[in-house]
């Protein structure tokens, strides 16, 4: 294919200009520019910023480098001065005054100007009603805390519930209560949470002791009310922060309005994209539950408080605007007017139409909407309920023989036997509850087909007649009935017991009906009585003789029952089983007048079994009451009890989990004096130990034994400086606490005080001081191993700290690190910390070297070294346009690089960082900055302004040369262009290049406007190397060929594509020197398209047939040319001399000769595509043998499993063959099974 001048340009990346951000390395860091003029922002301005507090007067920001240097010139300055406003629309000064009375509010103001060291300045506005407080302050400190005390003392006090997610509380009260004290002391507002066993579940989801939020909202996890007290502002504040702990907590929630009104529900139903809206997120679902009339919102929290919102406003609308209507129509209509067409009529008429159940006789309807729309409703309702012909197939009575008949009928699924019959008819069935005089079958639908059913109806309830019956049997027995000992006279059992057995009556009936379909049956009625008393006295005399039921009440007081029912009555379910036939009522479920009772029904060798079972629960549990109501009082040093307790109680928790004992604790004992002088006895506590007696006493030997342990505790305090801390903690305290496990001592090192000087920890120790708590034997084994920890410490753990020039610190650090990691490896040392100084001249920066003496010594050598190295740098700047930045430094930085070289510097590209810095992507300046060496930046810069000034000097110039001529001028690889641009030291841009329209205009477009700009070349560099460059150029433009002949060939159209072969036929004159113009242009492909298959094939993976075998591929043969447009088309011929178009005639006509041969077009499927391969063959090789053998034209699809043949019939049949034939071969190899016909 051939590629143009730009093409090849892009190819091979030889653009006029090249990259000018190069990835040499990483460039020094930027110096300071000037700054632009930008509108600044206030950042106290609350309404730009109202999450910031105010700010204090502006300041300028002194300069940081980037490696944390604080300015070179600290700026004394005044004392800033804090500023806040704030307005209040009401006051209450009644909370600020002393014995009863209300202060004003100039001594509010006063109290608070006194308390703080704060001016306070008030103005009032009569028109808005509302008072402006301005407060100034030295400090932010006192600004805030004056403005809150304000706030409090002119504000209401109010209180506000919260419902937070039991599951926030946590996050709320935080760590030993950090997160609520800091609310609490920011706010000054009281926030009350009530304990966990004050919390009762109310019905809607909230633990709570309060009423719940909503009667008809449900939150999918259980909340607790947080009461908010105090200042009505600083109480919003207080919210707001709770807000967001629960918003962080519980990004998503689930809330349910519950018990719309059945009339609203529809209207509420259209409003689903409106709740969306509101809610202002896609990320909240709404779903319907139909059934209980509920609206489950689930997503962001805060969106779905607000679709909920949306949701319960449109109820409490609709509730207002509705109104109801009376509509009386024949009950078998209200089936034309329930699901989908109740939806339909809302949809036309905006009405909702309330249908009384199946089970009432009521036949009136409610209509519901707004006034103006309850006419087009009714009319709508009327026109639907006839929509459809309804056809009553009325039982035979009485009622009980109706329903034994709708019984049966639903048991044989004969319902859907209808529908099936004919799908376009609805049947339904009446409800088995239904109070009504007579009961009927309703059909729904054509009335043709309608009558069909109803023919079929008649047939079955014909045949039923006289030969069903119902019999009472206990429901226990069943299951018993439906055994295989039951003896059938030509009948079927049906038999109906409930999935909860203890909720129906004990005798239920067994429906008796006389098989209709058997083939022994007899329509006559005394025949099915007979055999109906025949079955029915069996099935009573079967039930009798195993009826062996009884219902035994066992006397349980109340207390036990829970031990019989167990945690979720899985006891109870224990003692039943899996037999279904037995009930067992506790308590008031048994009807008795007392509730102290069990009552258990079944077949007497079960409810024998379970009675035993049941009691033998109670006597254990009252065995297991006496064992553990055992109880052992001692006492103990009243300053040993914390430690029994242990933190969190996690003393008494251990002995409770491993003993099941209870442990209380009381401080009662009174303070006794003692002797003549008046001396404290030591004080006492009580402890009481609750459970089984060998426990009991196991856990106060546990006690008394950790007492002994504690008199005989002793503490020591060593000296071990601040700096080895951290080595004998260790990563999460793992080494302290491997240490306290070892000797059960107790380890304390001192924290860093707090605010106020307060100490973090209970013992008053020093920076240097670490405290030793435990036994006097493992106080003296843990205080040896920590000295020799530090002895260890103080050998590997030593500190150096040096400087060096700021200037060698990049050369230190190494591109990303890279120097001084390689030192760290290899000289051992445990930790380098580099502290840059500023950016002055003769500026250095500290560095701190860890680990062992002979480590950090060799560290620091090869430090020093690397800063020896780096002499006195310079820093120059250079103004250079920045048009020119980029040529300059040359493709990939290439240019630069050389020009580095040139001037004596150094080759290492870490070396060359910071050496020449151009501004980067995206800085405005012409600013190029030196810094280095003296010698290498003052030739840098000779160097540079050289180049600068050859760059003021160049010129563009265009050169005008024919667009066909200019892949040659370019070169393979773009040789040519590159020797020639070097030569002459010019940048030429032929057409298309990236950088073609960056050059600019050249000099000589008057001369040129002419010219087609696909011919236009720039040639950018001084004048003169650009003309002689543009002279040259011009030397090897080749004269134009001359005007050539033509000649008129005629080619039928519809071989124009099989001719052009995708275009290579052209191609192909092309390079005999012919150029062709087509009078009708090639369309698309005129093949013909694959007939539809004509068999069906099914692939198993176990299926052994060969790929090559008949029924594994499928041969289609259509006529070639069916329905392509007759006719021909001129091709003209331009060529240099009648020779060359001689030929071309020729080869156009052997192509038309053997397009008009291929007059048969083959499909050969094959099953899969795994023999493609091998029939294409290495690079095509495999499939051009078989044209040239077959003489067919052969394609291969990448997309299916088609092989398209072009040729005569007997060439088409060889290719295929032949290709049959080396797919076939292709199992071989692979060891699968080949099959030959015979």
């Amino acid at each position: 294919m051939a590629l143009s001048a730009s093409d090849l340009q892009r190819r091979h990346e030889l653009e006029g200009a090249p990259d000018p951000f190069p990835s040499l390395a990483e460039s020094s860091p930027a110096p300071k520019k000037k700054q632009e003029q930008n509108p600044t922002v206030d950042p106290g301005f609350e309404i730009a910023f109202p999450s910031l507090a105010p700010a204090a007067p502006d300041q300028a920001p002194a300069a940081v480098s980037a490696w944390g240097a604080g300015p070179r010139i600290k700026p004394v300055a005044k004392a800033p001065v804090f500023v806040d406003s704030f307005n209040l629309s009401s006051m209450d000064l009644s909370n600020a005054g002393k014995d009863g009375k209300s202060a004003t509010l100039g001594e509010v103001m006063k109290q608070v100007m006194a308390k703080y060291k704060v001016k306070i300045d008030a103005s009032a506005n009569q028109r808005t009603r509302q008072t402006t407080f301005h407060v100034k302050a030295e400090s932010q400190k006192e600004l805030d805390k004056a403005k809150r005390s304000l706030l409090a003392l002119l504000s209401p006090v109010i209180s506000h519930v919260l419902y937070a997610p039991i599951s926030t509380i946590g996050s709320i009260v935080g760590v030993k209560g950090a997160t609520l004290k800091q609310i609490r002391d920011q706010t000054s507002v009281r926030v009350d949470i009530p304990k966990r066993e004050t919390l009762t579940p109310t019905g809607n989801g909230t633990v709570s002791g309060k009423a719940s939020p909503s009667l008809d909202e449900e939150e999918e996890e259980p909340t607790v009310p947080v009461t908010l007290t105090g200042p009505q502002p600083l109480v919003f504040e207080a919210l707001e922060s709770l807000k967001r702990i629960i918003a962080s907590r519980t990004p998503s929630t689930t809330v349910r309005v519950r018990d719309i009104p059945a009339h609203v529900l529809p209207f509420i139903l259209t409003c689903r994209n409106g709740f969306i809206a509101a809610a202002q997120s896609n990320d909240i679902t709404l779903t319907l539950t139909q059934g209980a009339r509920e609206i489950t919102a689930s997503g962001d929290r805060e969106a779905v408080g607000r679709a909920v919102e949306a949701i319960k406003a449109a109820i409490e609308s609709y509730k207002a605007k509705l109104t109801s209507l009376k509509l009386t129509l024949p009950k078998r209509q209200h089936r034309l007017l329930a699901g989908k067409a109740a939806d339909e009529v809302m949809t036309k008429s905006k009405c909702a139409v309330v249908v009384p159940s199946e089970d009432e006789v009521d036949e009136e309807l409610t209509v519901w909407g707004q006034p103006q729309d309850l006419a087009t409703g009714i009319s709508t309702i009327i026109e639907q309920a006839n929509s459809k012909y309804i056809h009553e197939f009325p039982l035979p009575g009485p009622v009980s023989l109706s329903k034994d008949l709708v019984t049966y009928i639903e048991k044989i699924d004969f319902v859907k036997t209808l529908q099936a019959q004919q799908a376009d008819v609805e049947v339904y069935l009446p409800s088995l509850k239904a109070v009504k005089p007579t009961l009927s079958i309703d059909l729904v639908g054509d009335k043709s087909s309608t009558d069909v059913l109803v023919k079929r109806l008649s047939e079955l309830v014909g045949k039923l007649y006289g030969g069903v019956r119902s019999v009472q049997i206990d429901w226990l027995l069943h299951r018993v009935i439906q055994g295989k000992n039951v003896k059938k006279h030509s009948m079927k059992f049906i038999t109906f017991t409930s999935t909860s057995p203890m909720r129906i009556p004990r005798c239920h009936p067994v429906l008796l009906a006389y098989d209709p379909d058997s083939a022994s049956a007899s329509p006559i009625p005394d025949e099915k009585k007979k055999h109906l008393d025949a079955v029915e006295k069996e099935l009573l005399k079967f039930a009798k003789d195993a009826a062996d039921v009884k219902s035994e009440l066992v006397t349980v007081e109340k207390r036990w029952h829970d031990a019989v029912n167990g945690y979720g009555g899985t006891a109870l379910n224990a003692i039943i089983g899996e037999d279904t036939t037995l009930s067992v009522k506790v308590g008031g479920e048994a009807g008795e007048s007392s509730e102290d009772v069990i009552l258990v029904r079944g077949i007497s060798s079960d409810v024998d079994r379970v009675v035993k079972e049941i009691l033998k629960i109670v006597e254990d549990a009252k065995n297991d009451e006496i064992e553990n109501s055992y109880e052992t009082e001692f006492e103990i040093d009243r300053e040993y009890v914390a430690r029994i307790v242990g933190s969190g109680g996690a003393g008494i928790n251990r002995h409770r989990d491993q003993l099941g004992v209870k442990v209380d604790i009381s401080d009662e004992t009174d303070e006794k004096e003692g002797g003549k002088k008046g001396k404290k006895v030591q004080l006492k506590s009580k402890i009481k130990i609750t459970g089984r007696e060998e426990n009991a006493e196991e856990a106060k030997k546990r006690i008394l034994a950790q007492c002994e342990r504690l008199a005989d505790e002793t503490s020591d305090i060593l000296k071990i400086p601040a700096q080895y801390h951290s080595s004998l903690i260790g990563e999460k305290g793992k080494y302290t606490i491997r240490l306290e496990d070892k000797y059960s001592v107790k380890i304390t090192f001192p924290r860093h005080a707090g605010d106020g000087g307060e100490q973090k920890t209970r013992e008053q120790l020093k920076s240097d001081e670490v405290l030793i708590r435990g036994g006097r034997k493992g106080v003296a084994g843990a205080k040896s191993e920590l000295l020799d920890a530090v002895e260890y410490e103080k050998e590997t753990n030593n500190t150096l700290k040096f400087t060096v020039p700021t200037r060698s610190v990049a050369r230190i650090l190494g591109r990303g690190g890279a120097n001084i990691n390689e030192i760290k490896d290899d000289t051992n040392c445990s930790h380098i910390d580099l502290e840059r100084g500023s950016d002055e001249v003769n500026s250095t920066s500290t560095i701190t070297l860890r680990g062992t003496k002979k480590d950090i010594a060799a560290a620091k050598a090869a430090i020093l070294a690397i800063a020896d190295q780096v002499q006195e740098e310079v820093t120059e700047s250079v103004t250079i346009e920045s048009r020119y930045h980029r040529s300059i430094i040359g493709a990939g930085g290439q240019g630069l690089k050389d020009l580095i070289a040139r001037c004596g510097g150094p080759s290492d590209p870490k070396a060359q960082v910071g050496l020449v810095r151009f501004p980067r992507q995206g800085e405005y300046g012409e600013e190029v900055l030196l810094r280095g060496e003296a010698k290498v930046v003052a030739k840098l810069k000779e160097e540079l302004e050289k180049i600068a000034a050859e760059h003021r000097d160049r010129v563009i110039l265009g050169v005008d040369i024919p667009a066909q001529q200019h892949r040659a001028l370019i070169g393979r690889g773009g040789q040519t262009l590159n020797d020639l641009q070097n030569k002459f030291n010019v940048q030429i841009q032929f057409p298309g290049s990236r950088s073609y329209g960056q050059v600019g205009v050249p000099e000589n477009s008057d001369e040129l406007a002419e010219v087609d700009a696909a011919n236009l070349v720039k040639v950018t560099g001084s004048r003169s190397n650009v003309e002689a460059a543009i002279a040259d150029l011009k030397s090897h433009i080749k004269p134009p060929m001359p005007e050539g002949i033509t000649r008129e060939v005629s080619v039928p159209s519809k071989y124009q594509f099989a001719i052009s072969s995708q275009g290579s036929f052209f191609r192909t004159l092309r390079g005999h020197g012919v150029q062709v113009d087509q009078s009708v242009p090639t369309q698309r492909s005129s093949l013909p398209a694959r007939p539809p298959s004509e068999q069906v094939t099914s692939a198993r993976i176990d299926d052994e047939e060969d790929p090559a075998s008949p029924s594994a591929f499928e041969w289609q043969v259509v006529q070639n040319y069916q329905d392509v447009e007759e006719g021909d088309s001129v091709w003209t011929l331009k060529g240099r001399d009648e020779a060359a178009l001689d030929k071309a005639e020729k080869m156009i006509n052997d192509a038309i000769q053997k397009a008009t041969k291929a007059s048969h077009v083959g499909f050969l499927t094959l099953a899969d595509r795994s023999s493609f391969p091998r029939i294409v063959g290495t690079k095509g090789a495999s499939v051009a043998r078989l044209r040239d053998e077959s003489g067919a034209d052969i394609t291969v699809s990448r997309e299916n499993n088609t092989i398209v043949i072009v040729g005569a019939e007997s060439e088409i049949n060889n290719a295929k063959d032949a290709i049959l034939k080396l797919a076939a071969s292709n199992n071989g190899p692979r060891g699968g099974r080949r099959h030959h016909d015979d």
